[in-house]
C-alpha cells in the first residue's frame, strides 16, 4: 500500500528512543521527512543519521524538553527553519513517575500536566491554522491503554493521559472538514526502556524479580509476547496516511488483545 505522504513533513516529539523514535522512522520509510524532538543531542544526531542512512524521508532534529516553558515557540521556529512546515504532528511525550492515586500531590500533578497536556495542546493549536490552511493534515497523540482500562501503579498516567481523551475527540470533530485528522494510539505491552524501567519499578515495590513480573505481565496478553516498537510504529504510520482520511476521533489499541474492554 502507498501510504501517499513521501515528502510530507512530519514533526514527532520525544523521538529520541522508544515509541517516538519508531514513528519518525516509520514514517520516513513512507517518504516524509522528519524532525526529531529530544533532550539528547547527541542521540538525536545518531538516530537522524541512521534514518537518512536508509535514503527515503529524511530527518534532521533538535534538542528541546517539553517541561520548558519555551517548548512551544521553540517548536514552532524549528519546524519553519528545518522543514519549511508541517503536514503531521506526533503528540509524544514521557511517562511520568509510578505512583497510586493517594500519591498524587498537587507540585506532580501539575508539573506532569504541563508536559503531558498542556505542551500537547498548545503546540498542536499553534500548527492547526496552517493545516487547516492547506486543507490536509494529521494529529496523532501518543497515549496509553491505561486510558481504557487503568493501569495499577501508574495512577498520574491514567489521569493526565485520559485528559487527551476528551480533547482529541472534540478537536477531531472540529478540523474533520479541513482534511486533518486527530487520532490518538494507544500502546500496551511493547518492548521499550521504558517498560523495563517500569518493570523494575513494580519488581521492587512487589519484592519479585524483573523476570517474575514480566512473565505474569505476558500471560495477560492473547498474543503471548509484548509487542515491537516497529509493530505500533507501523500502526502509528498508517494513522497519518493519505488512505486513513476518513479516519480520525479514534482511539487506537496497539495491545496483542491486552485490553479487556470492547
Amino acid at each position: 500500500m502507498d501510504f501517499g505522504i513521501s515528502g510530507k513533513r512530519a514533526l514527532v516529539l520525544a523521538s529520541s528512543r522508544g515509541l517516538g523514535l519508531g514513528i519518525a522512522t516509520a514514517l520516513a520509510g513512507e517518504g516524509a521527512n522528519v524532525l526529531l524532538v529530544g533532550r539528547t543531542a547527541e542521540r538525536l544526531a545518531a538516530n537522524a543519521q541512521a534514518i537518512n542512512a536508509l535514503g527515503k524521508g529524511k530527518a534532521d532534529w533538535v534538542e528541546a524538553d517539553l517541561a520548558q516553558n519555551d517548548f512551544v515557540p521553540k517548536m514552532v521556529e524549528a519546524v519553519k527553519e528545518k522543514l519549511g512546515g508541517i503536514d503531521i504532528l506526533v503528540n509524544n511525550t514521557g511517562g511520568p513517575t509510578p505512583g497510586s492515586a493517594q500519591d498524587i500531590t498537587a507540585e506532580t500533578l501539575e508539573t506532569f500536566f504541563q508536559s503531558m497536556v498542556l505542551r500537547v495542546i498548545t503546540l498542536t493549536g499553534a500548527f492547526l491554522p496552517q493545516m487547516k490552511e492547506q486543507g490536509w493534515g494529521r494529529i496523532l497523540t501518543v497515549a496509553s491503554s491505561g486510558v481504557f482500562e487503568p493501569i495499577t501503579n501508574l495512577a498520574l498516567s491514567n489521569t493526565l493521559r485520559g485528559a487527551l481523551v476528551g480533547w482529541n475527540k472534540t478537536l477531531a470533530a472540529e478540523v474533520a472538514s479541513n482534511g486533518v485528522t486527530a487520532n490518538l494510539l494507544l500502546p500496551g505491552r511493547i518492548h521499550t526502556d521504558r517498560i523495563d524501567e517500569l518493570d523494575g519499578a513494580n519488581a521492587k515495590r512487589l519484592g519479585k524479580s524483573v523476570e517474575e513480573i514480566r512473565d505474569a505481565s505476558v500471560k495477560n496478553i492473547p498474543a503471548g509476547r509484548l509487542g515491537t516498537v516497529e509493530e505500533f510504529a507501523a500502526a502509528g504510520a498508517f494513522l497519518c496516511s493519505q488512505p486513513a482520511s476518513y479516519i480520525t476521533g479514534t482511539m487506537l489499541r496497539v495491545d496483542g488483545g491486552a485490553s479487556k474492554s470492547i
